[in-house]
């Protein structure tokens, strides 16, 4: 089983909060109380196969398969394939600008990553800065004993952008789109972790999918076995890459990414990766966020969880509320999910894409003080904006301390060129 016990509690009491957002009749507090009297691994797994054989709730509304077929079949409409009419340099440029992005948005969120809003608004304030003026966080704003230890990740101290499970996702990805290409299978994604991965880098989902193909599961059941991470964001995170190859073709991105989420994730946690992958396709050739997101929910169920949060936060922008109260409402509103499941972080970078209006700091800055998984919120939107703006429309003060350098974890990789990332992705792109 690979977990001790304490591990194994964990994951017990996770599902049952899992299979009740699933819509199961669960008692989450009996389950809570049941697991902690448990003395042993094999009472454990006893509940946790009963969480398993849970009845659907009456009146639950949602409708949310993990089979690519059944997604497709609860969609509103089939999404739309956009002409795109860009120069092999155009291309090069927004690939850059998305790396870029991705880097700097990443490195913006990293050194708060898991803080609430609040929490992070007081820093500011302690710093003499709210609202933060940027580019990235001032050393300031941490207190004396992290400060040493943050300071590679700080506006004083920033000078590549240091390793993040968020940007060694997108680098994996690369390497298995050029070695298996378009028809590569969730199969090969598998073997690229087990190769490329080291497993105490992984986390939540990823850990647990890892876990079980070291004990011989196959896809889709390294998704679902002792994983109640299967909703969260880790899937959300490695979307980048499939939306890069496929210009103007969010259904083709969102199928990509479909075949990488299903080794970790299922439901709203594939749909994350499905929706941020259609984004990204999208992002060559439209210009305003708000078209953007309202395309990209073609490509997920519109009866889920995930197309209701996004759904909700368009309504929102449409009243036109000012940033500070529509952030208020989208953390009120999900703040039963764990600070990082896919569906509250997704409703975020939405709504920062909306707000920022297409201005990189600003839908950065947005997605990072927002809380939560700051690190993953900065790095998507950054990678949306700065495909969208291309490289050499990117604020300088943003790109010039990464000075062109991007560390991974990944075995044999170390440290890369971004520019040399964005040149091999161009390779890649399918027209």
């Amino acid at each position: 089983m690979l977990v001790d016990i304490g591990e194994l509690r964990e994951l017990v009491e996770w599902e049952a909060v899992e299979r009740f957002e699933e819509g199961y009749d669960v008692d989450v507090e009996e389950v809570r109380r049941r697991s902690r009297r448990a003395k042993s691994a094999s009472e454990l797994m006893s509940i946790y196969r009963a969480l398993g054989e849970a009845e659907p709730r009456s009146g639950y509304p949602f409708r949310e398969p993990t089979d690519l077929e059944a997604i497709a079949s609860e969609r509103p409409t089939s999404p739309t394939r956009l002409p795109v009419d860009l120069s092999a340099g155009e291309i090069v440029d927004k690939l850059l600008g998305a790396w870029l992005g991705r880097s700097a948005g990443c490195m913006l969120g990293k050194p708060v990553e898991g803080w609430s809003r609040e929490r992070i608004a007081k820093a500011l304030r302690a710093a003499g800065e709210y609202p933060l003026q940027g580019p990235y966080f001032p050393a300031s704003a941490f207190p004396e004993p992290e400060r040493e230890r943050l300071l590679p990740l700080t506006r004083e101290g920033l000078r590549r952008a240091e390793r993040d499970d968020d940007l060694d996702y997108t680098v994996l990805n690369l390497t298995v789109y050029e070695a298996r290409g378009p028809r590569f299978r969730t199969e090969d994604v598998a073997e690229a972790w087990l190769s490329l991965l080291p497993y105490h880098l992984t986390y939540t989902a990823e850990r647990a999918a890892y876990r079980n193909l070291v004990l011989g599961f196959k896809p889709p059941e390294t998704a679902t076995y002792l994983n109640p991470y299967r909703e969260w964001i880790g899937a959300q995170i490695r979307a980048d890459l499939w939306g890069y190859v496929s210009p103007g073709d969010p259904g083709r991105a969102a199928e990509l990414a479909y075949r990488d989420a299903r080794l970790s994730h299922t439901k709203n946690g594939v749909y994350g990766e499905m929706l941020v992958a259609a984004m990204l396709a999208l992002a060559y050739v439209v210009d305003s966020p708000r078209k953007l997101v309202e395309e990209a929910l073609k490509v997920i169920p519109e009866r889920s969880r995930l197309a209701e949060a996004v759904r909700h936060v368009l309504s929102l922008h449409a009243k036109g509320l000012e940033w500070e109260e529509a952030i208020g409402e989208v953390l009120n509103r999900y703040g039963q999910y764990h600070p990082v499941h896919t569906i509250n972080n997704a409703a975020i970078v939405v709504a920062a894409l909306l707000w920022g209006e297409g201005d990189f700091a600003r839908t950065v800055t947005y997605a990072v003080t927002a809380g939560l998984d700051t690190d993953c919120n900065g790095a998507t939107t950054g990678s949306v904006v700065g495909l969208m703006l291309g490289a050499r429309n990117l604020p300088r003060e943003w790109v010039e301390p990464l000075n062109d350098k991007l560390a991974t974890a990944l075995s044999g990789v170390g440290e890369v060129r971004i520019s040399e990332l964005a040149r091999r992705t161009a390779g890649c792109v399918y027209l």
